[in-house]
């Protein structure tokens, strides 16, 4: 199964099992180089990219020791949200955001966040994970979530930033628990409605940025009052679904034998939706208490 995330579906990963834990091997009676749910030569999902054959051209187990592991990934992305924590913290503590700074810190957040999307188009199409570059796209959005968190907080909503970081714990947990028990299976027909609710809501929100450049205010008000609220909660649950196909990549690295190296492409994956997350949540926060 492809994720939406686009860091995920150059990998190829390919099992479509519908759901499963994270210790998960290929179904019985599936080939280690095809998809259970594969038919025919031409199904784009039923190759393994990491499988391997003996001299006679029949598949193998993996025997290599450098391979993907829960464990792995936990750490890197333990580290790659640690930095964003980490810079999120400097960011709040050394950029004043008075009146007389305001527009400078605004400034600084835009410039982080610009920088934060080329690291992160980078980091997508590159043929193999850079830790380096990874590291660097979680320090610069954590630069723009410290300064964003610490103006909402201190011109909105005080203690803004506590609460979307409760809220996103709260979807990250509810989500883990929902696919590990079976209430959240990934299928294809799950892949493409939530590929489908992305890019039609990533759509919607250029559109009304492109408004509100152009037009002032809010553009469409898509991002305010009401309708923003329904926009913010919309957002969460696409990012809560994107999280169920961040989870089952994961799984299939780790069932097919993926490279080590991949650790850090899952956890960059993480990283990018429960960033994505933290923001929507922070500013329905922002709505709620009355201002946008």
């Amino acid at each position: 199964m492809r994720s939406s995330n686009p860091v995920f579906s150059r990998r190829g990963f390919s099992r479509d099992n519908g759901h499963a834990g994270f210790n998960a091997a290929p179904q019985a009676g599936a080939t280690a180089t095809g998809n259970p749910y594969a038919q025919g030569t031409a199904n784009p999902y039923a190759t393994n990219p990491y499988a391997q054959t003996d001299l006679h051209g029949a598949p193998q187990a993996p025997a290599r020791s450098d391979v993907m592991t829960i464990d792995g990934v936990v750490t890197r992305t333990a580290m790659t949200l640690g930095t964003v924590i980490v810079a999120a913290a400097a960011a709040w503590w050394a950029m004043p955001v008075d009146q007389a700074n305001l527009g400078t810190a605004y400034g600084v957040a835009i410039g982080a966040a610009l920088i934060g999307l080329v690291l992160s188009l980078v980091n997508s199409f590159k043929r193999r994970p850079s830790p380096a570059l990874i590291l660097t796209y979680a320090a610069f959005e954590g630069v723009f979530l410290g300064i964003v968190s610490n103006i909402v907080g201190t011109y909105i909503a005080p203690g803004a930033a506590m609460q979307a970081v409760l809220g996103t714990m709260a979807v990250f947990a509810g989500v883990l628990i929902a696919y590990r028990t079976g209430l959240i299976r990934v299928t294809r027909r799950f892949y493409g409605f939530v590929m489908a609710a992305l890019i039609g809501f990533t759509l919607l929100m250029m559109v009304n940025l492109l408004f509100a450049v152009f037009g002032g205010g809010d553009g469409l008000g898509f991002r305010s009052g009401a309708l923003g609220v329904v926009f913010g909660i919309v957002a969460i649950v696409i990012g809560a679904c994107v999280l169920a196909l961040n989870f089952k990549q994961v799984e299939d690295g780790i069932a097919y034998g993926a490279p080590r190296e991949e650790e850090w492409l899952a956890a960059f994956g993480l990283t990018v939706t429960l960033v994505w997350i933290y923001f929507e949540m922070l500013r329905l926060v922002a709505i709620l208490s009355g201002d946008d």
